[in-house]
């Protein structure tokens, strides 16, 4: 994956915090909730069972935020077509 236009963040917890920022939207484990993104309005979607950001890309997304869902985001989409909307 070429990271080139993305934050990364990682927070060491019990599992790993990670969060992958784009200028359009983010990418985020299930430590972080859709439900904040739709409050704000933001373009996030959010992938569960990854350890590390390699792992991201390949995940399928179990949430969409209501910004992302009509930019074209769904649910069971991978989390490289979230990263390839919100880079």
């Amino acid at each position: 994956m070429d990271w080139t236009g993305f934050d990364r963040f990682h927070i060491g917890l019990k599992r790993p915090l990670l969060l992958v920022r784009g200028s359009k939207g983010v990418l985020a484990c299930g430590y972080l909730k859709v439900e904040t993104f739709n409050k704000t309005g933001e373009l996030a979607a959010i992938v569960t069972g990854v350890d590390d950001f390699d792992a991201m890309p390949g995940a399928k997304l179990i949430a969409v935020s209501n910004a992302a869902a009509a930019a074209g985001l769904a649910v069971g989409q991978s989390g490289r077509e979230a990263l390839e909307l919100f880079r």
